[in-house]
């Protein structure tokens, strides 16, 4: 893969990053079950990320991008 086209591949997940800072993931678990009927509980799990990861992805980005742009 190219230096550059991972470069700005990086640049753009970095900005998603610093967007997006987490989101939830939700699971079902079943609790009861009785013939025909069945209970359920959902349970949330937050997956939660610092912008700062973020920040260091979209500054390796620009560097990767900005050696390519050296090599030619």
């Amino acid at each position: 893969m190219k230096t550059k086209t991972l470069g700005l591949a990086v640049i753009v997940i970095g900005l998603l990053m610093m967007l997006y800072t987490g989101f939830n993931l939700i699971t079902s678990k079943k609790v009861f079950e009785m013939g025909g009927m069945e209970m359920s509980m959902n349970t949330n799990h937050p997956i939660q990320w610092s912008p700062i990861v973020g920040i260091i992805l979209l500054a390796i980005g620009i560097v990767l991008v900005a050696l390519d742009r050296k090599k030619q």
